[in-house]
Protein backbone atom coordinates (compact mmCIF):
# COMPACT_ATOMS: atom_id res chain seq x y z
CA UNK A 1 0.00 0.00 0.00
CA UNK A 2 2.62 2.67 0.93
CA UNK A 3 4.78 1.60 -2.36
CA UNK A 4 1.37 2.02 -3.99
CA UNK A 5 0.79 5.23 -2.78
CA UNK A 6 4.41 6.41 -3.79
CA UNK A 7 3.52 5.13 -7.25
CA UNK A 8 0.42 7.66 -7.68
CA UNK A 9 2.88 10.69 -6.28
CA UNK A 10 5.12 10.07 -9.22
CA UNK A 11 2.05 9.83 -11.30
CA UNK A 12 0.89 13.46 -10.49
CA UNK A 13 4.75 14.16 -11.06
CA UNK A 14 4.35 12.89 -14.10
CA UNK A 15 0.81 14.59 -15.62
CA UNK A 16 1.12 17.95 -13.96
CA UNK A 17 0.18 19.45 -16.78
CA UNK A 18 -2.22 16.66 -18.00
CA UNK A 19 -5.13 14.44 -16.77
CA UNK A 20 -4.08 11.06 -15.23
CA UNK A 21 -5.72 7.36 -14.89
CA UNK A 22 -6.02 7.10 -11.21
CA UNK A 23 -8.47 4.26 -11.78
CA UNK A 24 -5.92 2.25 -14.22
CA UNK A 25 -3.21 2.42 -11.68
CA UNK A 26 -5.05 1.35 -8.73
CA UNK A 27 -5.87 -2.07 -10.47
CA UNK A 28 -2.19 -1.93 -11.40
CA UNK A 29 -1.53 -2.47 -7.73
CA UNK A 30 -4.41 -4.89 -7.62
CA UNK A 31 -6.49 -2.71 -5.39
CA UNK A 32 -9.56 0.23 -6.28
CA UNK A 33 -9.69 3.66 -6.86
CA UNK A 34 -11.94 4.07 -3.98
CA UNK A 35 -8.88 2.73 -1.47
CA UNK A 36 -6.27 4.38 -2.67
CA UNK A 37 -8.02 7.72 -2.61
CA UNK A 38 -9.60 7.37 0.55
CA UNK A 39 -5.99 6.07 2.05
CA UNK A 40 -3.60 9.02 0.23
CA UNK A 41 -6.51 11.47 2.27
CA UNK A 42 -5.91 9.73 5.44
CA UNK A 43 -2.40 9.28 5.40
CA UNK A 44 -1.67 12.93 3.52
CA UNK A 45 -4.10 14.82 5.38
CA UNK A 46 -5.54 16.23 2.26
CA UNK A 47 -8.04 14.97 -0.55
CA UNK A 48 -5.86 13.70 -3.75
CA UNK A 49 -7.04 16.61 -5.95
CA UNK A 50 -5.97 18.96 -3.50
CA UNK A 51 -2.80 17.87 -3.35
CA UNK A 52 -2.61 17.77 -7.20
CA UNK A 53 -4.32 21.11 -7.20
CA UNK A 54 -1.14 22.30 -4.98
CA UNK A 55 1.35 20.53 -7.10
CA UNK A 56 0.59 22.10 -9.89
CA UNK A 57 0.15 25.86 -8.69
CA UNK A 58 3.57 25.30 -7.20
CA UNK A 59 4.79 24.66 -10.61
CA UNK A 60 2.89 27.07 -12.84
CA UNK A 61 4.45 29.55 -9.71
CA UNK A 62 7.64 28.89 -11.14
CA UNK A 63 6.95 29.06 -14.78
CA UNK A 64 4.87 32.77 -13.32
CA UNK A 65 8.20 34.31 -11.55
CA UNK A 66 10.43 33.17 -14.69
CA UNK A 67 8.55 35.55 -16.97
CA UNK A 68 10.12 33.64 -20.39
CA UNK A 69 5.62 32.83 -21.18
CA UNK A 70 2.80 34.84 -21.38
CA UNK A 71 -0.27 33.98 -18.44
CA UNK A 72 -2.39 32.77 -21.06
CA UNK A 73 0.34 30.33 -22.07
CA UNK A 74 0.55 28.76 -18.67
CA UNK A 75 -2.99 29.02 -17.81
CA UNK A 76 -3.68 26.60 -20.85
CA UNK A 77 -0.72 24.47 -20.01
CA UNK A 78 -1.85 23.41 -16.58
CA UNK A 79 -5.09 22.90 -18.08
CA UNK A 80 -7.34 26.11 -17.77
CA UNK A 81 -9.03 27.65 -20.47
CA UNK A 82 -8.59 30.99 -19.48
CA UNK A 83 -6.40 33.48 -17.60
CA UNK A 84 -9.05 33.95 -14.84
CA UNK A 85 -10.09 30.40 -14.09
CA UNK A 86 -6.01 30.10 -13.59
CA UNK A 87 -6.13 33.24 -11.66
CA UNK A 88 -8.81 31.82 -9.46
CA UNK A 89 -6.95 28.41 -9.04
CA UNK A 90 -3.63 30.59 -8.44
CA UNK A 91 -4.81 32.83 -5.84
CA UNK A 92 -6.10 30.14 -3.65
CA UNK A 93 -2.91 28.41 -3.29
CA UNK A 94 -0.81 31.64 -3.11
CA UNK A 95 -2.86 34.20 -1.54
CA UNK A 96 -2.08 36.79 -5.01
CA UNK A 97 -2.63 36.51 -8.08
CA UNK A 98 -0.04 35.45 -10.69
CA UNK A 99 0.12 39.09 -12.57
CA UNK A 100 1.24 40.22 -8.69
CA UNK A 101 3.74 37.51 -8.43
CA UNK A 102 5.15 37.99 -11.11
CA UNK A 103 5.53 42.05 -10.74
CA UNK A 104 6.55 41.29 -7.37
CA UNK A 105 7.66 37.34 -6.92
CA UNK A 106 5.74 36.08 -4.39
CA UNK A 107 4.34 35.47 -1.93
CA UNK A 108 4.49 31.98 -2.83
CA UNK A 109 2.92 29.10 -0.48
CA UNK A 110 4.66 25.91 -2.19
CA UNK A 111 3.42 22.43 -1.77
CA UNK A 112 6.36 19.74 -1.60
CA UNK A 113 6.19 16.66 -3.03
CA UNK A 114 5.14 13.92 -0.70
CA UNK A 115 6.87 10.57 0.25
CA UNK A 116 5.06 8.07 2.06
CA UNK A 117 7.06 5.92 4.67
CA UNK A 118 5.67 3.20 7.31
CA UNK A 119 6.28 3.44 10.75
CA UNK A 120 4.42 1.15 12.48
CA UNK A 121 4.73 1.25 16.20
CA UNK A 122 2.51 -1.17 17.80
CA UNK A 123 2.49 -0.17 21.13
CA UNK A 124 -1.14 0.07 21.32
CA UNK A 125 -3.03 -2.63 20.27
CA UNK A 126 -6.14 -1.79 18.40
CA UNK A 127 -9.08 -4.14 19.62
CA UNK A 128 -10.35 -5.22 16.20
CA UNK A 129 -12.25 -8.03 14.39
CA UNK A 130 -13.50 -9.13 11.11
CA UNK A 131 -17.48 -10.06 10.55
CA UNK A 132 -19.07 -11.49 7.85
CA UNK A 133 -22.66 -9.99 7.80
CA UNK A 134 -25.88 -11.20 5.89
CA UNK A 135 -27.94 -7.90 3.94
CA UNK A 136 -29.56 -5.24 6.16
CA UNK A 137 -30.89 -2.14 6.37
CA UNK A 138 -30.43 1.07 8.55
CA UNK A 139 -33.59 2.91 9.94
CA UNK A 140 -33.60 6.71 11.56
CA UNK A 141 -33.61 10.02 10.78
CA UNK A 142 -31.31 10.76 8.29
CA UNK A 143 -30.01 14.27 6.74
CA UNK A 144 -27.30 15.57 4.34
CA UNK A 145 -24.28 17.21 6.55
CA UNK A 146 -21.15 18.45 5.56
CA UNK A 147 -17.98 16.59 6.45
CA UNK A 148 -15.76 17.37 9.70
CA UNK A 149 -12.58 15.71 10.39
CA UNK A 150 -11.95 16.83 14.25
CA UNK A 151 -14.26 17.88 16.93
CA UNK A 152 -17.93 17.87 17.15
CA UNK A 153 -20.09 18.40 13.77
CA UNK A 154 -22.71 21.06 15.00
CA UNK A 155 -24.81 19.78 11.80
CA UNK A 156 -25.20 16.03 13.25
CA UNK A 157 -25.45 17.66 16.80
CA UNK A 158 -28.57 19.28 15.83
CA UNK A 159 -30.19 16.70 14.21
CA UNK A 160 -29.61 13.97 17.40
CA UNK A 161 -30.50 17.24 19.94
CA UNK A 162 -33.75 18.08 18.13
CA UNK A 163 -35.18 14.12 18.94
CA UNK A 164 -37.16 14.01 21.76
CA UNK A 165 -36.06 10.73 24.16
CA UNK A 166 -38.87 9.37 23.66
CA UNK A 167 -37.74 8.73 19.74
CA UNK A 168 -34.34 7.34 20.66
CA UNK A 169 -36.37 4.96 22.98
CA UNK A 170 -38.10 4.15 20.06
CA UNK A 171 -35.25 3.61 17.83
CA UNK A 172 -33.71 1.18 19.76
CA UNK A 173 -37.03 -1.10 20.41
CA UNK A 174 -36.29 -1.53 16.65
CA UNK A 175 -33.07 -2.99 16.62
CA UNK A 176 -32.96 -6.43 15.96
CA UNK A 177 -29.50 -7.12 14.49
CA UNK A 178 -26.06 -6.26 14.36
CA UNK A 179 -24.27 -3.65 14.73
CA UNK A 180 -26.33 -3.25 17.96
CA UNK A 181 -27.90 -0.51 19.25
CA UNK A 182 -28.14 3.49 18.39
CA UNK A 183 -26.06 3.85 15.34
CA UNK A 184 -24.04 6.95 13.75
CA UNK A 185 -24.08 6.09 10.21
CA UNK A 186 -22.30 7.93 7.09
CA UNK A 187 -22.82 7.22 3.61
CA UNK A 188 -21.76 8.89 0.59
CA UNK A 189 -18.69 10.57 1.55
CA UNK A 190 -16.42 11.55 -1.17
CA UNK A 191 -13.64 9.22 -2.07
CA UNK A 192 -10.53 11.94 -1.37
CA UNK A 193 -12.34 12.47 2.25
CA UNK A 194 -13.00 16.80 1.54
CA UNK A 195 -13.52 18.50 4.27
CA UNK A 196 -17.00 20.19 3.89
CA UNK A 197 -18.10 17.55 1.18
CA UNK A 198 -21.85 16.60 2.01
CA UNK A 199 -22.53 13.25 3.27
CA UNK A 200 -25.95 11.51 4.34
CA UNK A 201 -25.54 11.13 8.22
CA UNK A 202 -28.54 9.21 9.81
CA UNK A 203 -28.73 8.46 13.14
CA UNK A 204 -30.87 5.48 13.87
CA UNK A 205 -30.35 1.21 14.22
CA UNK A 206 -29.97 -2.01 12.05
CA UNK A 207 -32.33 -4.57 11.47
CA UNK A 208 -32.67 -7.21 9.08
CA UNK A 209 -32.72 -7.45 5.83
CA UNK A 210 -36.81 -8.42 5.64
CA UNK A 211 -37.58 -5.76 8.10
CA UNK A 212 -39.80 -3.29 6.78
CA UNK A 213 -38.99 0.57 7.69
CA UNK A 214 -41.54 2.92 9.17
CA UNK A 215 -43.31 5.64 6.91
CA UNK A 216 -41.63 8.29 8.71
CA UNK A 217 -37.99 7.11 8.78
CA UNK A 218 -35.64 6.91 6.40
CA UNK A 219 -33.54 3.72 5.27
CA UNK A 220 -30.31 2.56 3.86
CA UNK A 221 -30.15 -1.01 2.24
CA UNK A 222 -26.73 -2.59 3.10
CA UNK A 223 -25.49 -5.53 0.91
CA UNK A 224 -23.88 -8.90 2.12
CA UNK A 225 -20.13 -8.44 3.36
CA UNK A 226 -17.14 -7.99 5.62
CA UNK A 227 -16.60 -5.41 7.86
CA UNK A 228 -13.55 -4.48 9.95
CA UNK A 229 -14.85 -3.40 13.84
CA UNK A 230 -12.89 -1.32 15.70
CA UNK A 231 -13.61 -1.12 19.74
CA UNK A 232 -12.33 2.19 20.71
CA UNK A 233 -13.11 3.94 24.65
CA UNK A 234 -12.46 7.55 26.08
CA UNK A 235 -12.88 10.88 25.55
CA UNK A 236 -15.73 11.55 23.10
CA UNK A 237 -15.27 12.48 20.05
CA UNK A 238 -11.35 11.94 20.27
CA UNK A 239 -11.04 8.84 20.64
CA UNK A 240 -13.06 7.88 18.09
CA UNK A 241 -11.87 10.26 16.04
CA UNK A 242 -8.09 8.85 17.02
CA UNK A 243 -8.98 4.96 16.30
CA UNK A 244 -10.44 6.19 12.74
CA UNK A 245 -6.81 7.62 11.73
CA UNK A 246 -5.00 5.16 13.23
CA UNK A 247 -6.81 2.39 10.38
CA UNK A 248 -5.43 4.13 7.68
CA UNK A 249 -2.10 5.17 9.48
CA UNK A 250 -1.42 1.80 10.93
CA UNK A 251 -4.38 -1.05 10.13
CA UNK A 252 -4.76 -1.43 6.66
CA UNK A 253 -1.24 -0.82 5.89
CA UNK A 254 -0.31 -3.97 7.77
CA UNK A 255 -3.42 -6.05 7.09
CA UNK A 256 -5.00 -8.16 4.29
CA UNK A 257 -7.88 -5.84 3.99
CA UNK A 258 -8.97 -2.80 1.79
CA UNK A 259 -11.83 -0.27 1.98
CA UNK A 260 -15.13 -0.98 0.12
CA UNK A 261 -17.60 1.47 -1.20
CA UNK A 262 -20.22 1.09 2.17
CA UNK A 263 -21.48 3.38 4.97
CA UNK A 264 -18.84 3.74 8.17
CA UNK A 265 -20.95 2.43 11.18
CA UNK A 266 -20.60 3.88 14.84
CA UNK A 267 -22.53 1.99 16.96
CA UNK A 268 -22.12 3.53 21.17
CA UNK A 269 -21.94 1.23 23.16
CA UNK A 270 -22.04 3.16 26.77
CA UNK A 271 -21.70 6.90 27.28
CA UNK A 272 -21.51 9.45 30.23
CA UNK A 273 -24.44 11.02 30.77
CA UNK A 274 -23.20 14.71 29.09
CA UNK A 275 -21.17 12.26 26.20
CA UNK A 276 -17.45 13.52 27.44
CA UNK A 277 -16.51 9.86 27.79
CA UNK A 278 -18.14 6.85 25.51
CA UNK A 279 -16.95 3.53 24.77
CA UNK A 280 -17.64 2.72 20.45
CA UNK A 281 -17.46 0.28 17.87
CA UNK A 282 -16.37 1.58 14.66
CA UNK A 283 -17.72 -0.82 11.44
CA UNK A 284 -16.12 -0.12 8.56
CA UNK A 285 -17.16 -2.03 4.99
CA UNK A 286 -13.82 -4.28 3.94
CA UNK A 287 -12.55 -6.80 1.41
CA UNK A 288 -9.38 -8.63 0.85
CA UNK A 289 -6.67 -6.64 -0.83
Amino acid sequence: MISGLNRLVDLVEEHLTAEFDVDGLARALGTTEYHLRRMFSSLAGMPLSEYVRRRRMTVAAAAVVRGDDDLLSIAVRHGYGSTEAFGRAFRAVHGAGPGDVRRDGGPLRTQPQIRFRLTVEGSIPMDTRIVDRPTFRLVGHAARVPLIHRGVNPHIQSLITALPPEEHVRLKALSDTEPAGLLQVSDGVDPDGTEGSPLTYLHGVAVSGATPAPHDLHAIDVPAGRWAVFRTAGPHPQALQETWAATATEWFPSNPWRLRPGPSIVAILDRADDFSTATCELWLPVEPA
